[in-house]
């Protein structure tokens, strides 16, 4: 247990919110730093700094600490090595406008009611997402590069903006108009926000990557600057990624596909597949090399005692698997993402910690609320993930629901369903289809158990929570 002797606990407007069926969402002291590491040299009254860094398309195995021994992310290694990694991090909703809707939100899809790009939140539901109830509560606040929900901009709504609409662009230019990477740009735009913070105000800066995401759907564009990487590197064939996995789907799955459309573009041939797998993997060595652009900046303003650093994805994506690309769909590789919380202040003891916990996108604002000590409201339905570290047998989510309602003009089949922590319960909701994984001795998800007689227990229980969990993410 930590001494809390040693700690200044400053208690500001106790409250408790009750949230929705099957969350534990807490409204904390308006500041309650007792995480702070006893011999920290910040003041444990002072709330911290915040940084949430959100990359695009980006898978959770794409990451040298998750066990990737081929891409170089050593940078983010460092962050997981130093904090907390979230092994079993998942989005709710697999696509960029919804997954970010849900981030901003920590709202399910069922709730925000974004099913897709032109749809745009409410005044009032922009007040209740975690920037704006950091600046109302005293934050400074700045955004950079993809907002992805709806057209609109809420420029207006924080201290510095460098956001833009859409999927933006990698091709940019610099203050001198000459041609620069978008993610290097981006990284200029970062030391531009932290160079104008002051210490009387702390701050949250908010980093959205169009990283490591295709442009137009049909081309990773990496910097110049990158493109020895990995050039002498062999990647692996994924299992699935023959044709008679694709043909194993039934025919509306198969009929007109969009996942199968850009699979067609991007990995048709072993020779594409190895160029288009390294060109991805540079994009996030390129967001990797910001990310400790970023600390060596934290370091010199001497911040970097105080700023907590969160990364995460909006949804993962196909490396020709199951025939694929894209997202969308309930498999591993476009529903999980890679998840790191860094907290400088914590005890040395609680860093380094690998949780098992099954993490969403939905955690990200309670969390940051949390931390920044700001009641979190009702409407959210995540849970702070740093309240992991304060039980030893924490009660937690052991499944969760999950949504996807864009179809892309009929080219995405609708989907629903459960991910657990060993069975996968989907349902293409306009085709009466289900599908039922084990994820624990199919970890491939090559074999579906909903038409086999033996399993037909399991798949009513499956179905029974799918409706549990339906309703509770209204």
């Amino acid at each position: 247990m930590m001494d809390m002797s040693r700690i200044s606990i400053h208690f500001v407007n106790l409250g408790l919110a009750v949230a929705a069926v099957g969350t534990l969402s807490l409204a904390y002291p308006h500041v309650l730093l007792a995480r702070l590491q006893p011999d920290a040299c910040v003041s444990s009254t002072e709330r911290p700094n915040i940084i949430f860094l959100l990359t695009d398309d980006h898978r959770w195995d794409a990451l040298g600490y998750a066990g990737n021994g081929i891409i170089q992310t050593p940078e983010l290694d460092k962050l997981a090595a130093n904090g907390i990694y979230f092994k079993n991090a998942y989005v709710t909703t697999s696509i960029c406008c919804v997954s970010r809707a849900s981030i901003l939100s920590g709202q399910y899809a069922s709730r925000h009611q974004i099913h897709d790009f032109a749809t745009e939140m409410s005044d009032e539901a922009l007040q209740h997402t975690y920037p704006l109830l950091l600046k109302q509560s005293g934050y400074y606040t700045g955004f950079i590069g993809k907002y992805g929900v709806g057209e609109k901009m809420p420029e207006n709504r924080f201290d510095k903006w460098y956001g833009f609409p859409g999927q933006g662009s990698y091709h940019q230019q610099d203050s001198l108009g000459r041609g620069i990477h978008l993610t290097a740009l981006m990284r200029n735009q970062a030391d531009a926000f932290l160079e104008s913070t002051t210490r009387d105000r702390p701050f949250c800066l908010s980093i959205s990557f169009k990283a490591p995401h295709t442009e137009r759907g049909d081309a990773f564009i990496a910097d110049s600057a990158t493109r020895y990487l990995y050039a002498l590197d062999t990647l692996p064939v994924p299992v699935t990624a023959g044709d008679s996995y694709f043909e194993a789907f039934p025919d509306f799955f198969k009929r007109n596909n969009e996942a199968r459309i850009r699979w067609q573009v991007l990995f048709p041939t072993p020779d594409q597949f190895q160029e288009n797998v390294k060109k991805y993997y540079r994009l996030i060595t390129e967001v990797d090399q910001v990310v400790g652009a970023i600390r060596e900046k934290l370091a010199e303003l001497k911040l970097a005692r105080n700023t907590v650093i969160l990364f995460m994805s909006d949804n993962g994506f196909y490396m020709g698997e199951h025939g694929l690309a894209g997202k969308w769909y309930g498999h591993e590789e476009s529903v999980r993402v890679p998840l790191i919380i860094y907290d400088p202040r914590i005890p040395a003891r609680q860093r380094g910690q690998i949780r098992n916990e099954i993490a969403l996108n939905i955690d990200v604002a309670p969390t940051i609320l949390a931390m920044a000590g700001v009641a979190i409201p009702r409407e959210m339905q995540g849970r702070d993930l740093m309240r992991l570290l304060e039980q030893p047998t924490p009660v937690w989510r052991d499944d969760f629901f999950y949504e996807h309602m864009f179809t892309a003009n009929d080219r995405i089949p609708r989907s629903e369903g459960v991910i657990g922590r060993r069975y996968k319960y989907l349902r293409y909701i306009d085709f009466d289809y289900e599908v039922l994984y084990d994820i624990e001795s199919d970890p491939h998800e090559i074999t579906n158990l909903a038409s086999q007689p033996a399993y037909g227990n399991l798949l009513d229980t499956m179905r029974d929570r799918y409706g549990e969990l339906k309703q509770a993410a209204k």
